[in-house]
């Protein structure tokens, strides 16, 4: 069984669980609270040097990386439609987990971490930074979803577990996908059980996007 250590307020962590989910393969959450500062402790520090969640255990095997966990995680279990074999869907899916984690990643946490779980503490200049990207990045993605269901073609793949996972934290922030085929594509996300079943009451209600809550209904 596989051991993931979790923070429901992660998009990296529950990008994992959703893949955990979806291909039936047995784990362990090990919540780690990051508002008491548990990431930063000699415990965690010990499994996970860069103080960051998610880390999967898979017996002596170590992960930190939550893209890394998701290719892992396909390349064991020959799980071919999430991570296609086919040399055209697979680049798609490496260069939109890429792109996710260096281009949108970094604004989704100056915007999410300032404004949201910092509060008064919060950096206004992150913010203000963060959210003067999103156009450009909101457009990337809304050409690519025009005449495709999802990123790499007419199936999910964990390129598109990995982005829903970013895009549902802006919510936190009060920011829905603005195009027509990214919120389209959100919808077919959310339908998805694994993407459903990450979305915790506790976090649905913190999300300030409405369109959301009943997505546990």
């Amino acid at each position: 069984m596989y051991i993931l250590f979790h923070s429901p307020f992660s998009q990296h962590a529950r990008r994992v669980v959703s893949l955990l989910i979806e291909a039936e393969l047995p784990y362990e959450l090990r919540h780690v609270a990051m508002e008491k500062s548990e990431h930063t402790s000699p415990e965690y520090l010990a499994i996970n040097p860069n103080h960051q969640i998610p880390t999967l255990l898979d017996g002596d095997i170590k992960i930190h990386e939550s893209n890394a966990i998701l290719r892992y995680l396909c390349t064991k279990h020959a799980l071919t439609d999430w991570y296609p074999n086919d040399l055209a869907a697979r680049a798609a899916v490496e260069q939109w987990l890429d792109w996710n984690q260096c281009r949108l990643s970094p604004a989704v946490v100056d915007i999410v971490l300032n404004a949201v779980f910092l509060g008064e503490r919060g950096d206004k200049d992150a913010i203000a930074r963060g959210r003067s990207k999103l156009p450009e990045l909101e457009r990337l993605v809304e050409d690519r979803l025009a005449g495709r269901a999802f990123l790499a073609g007419e199936r999910p793949t964990i390129a598109d577990l990995s982005l829903v996972s970013s895009i549902f934290q802006l919510g936190f922030a009060a920011i829905a996908p603005g195009g027509a085929h990214t919120r389209a594509w959100f919808e077919r996300m959310l339908a998805l059980d694994g993407v459903r079943r990450f979305l915790t009451r506790k976090i649905v209600q913190g999300q300030r996007w409405q369109a959301c809550e009943g997505c546990l209904s």
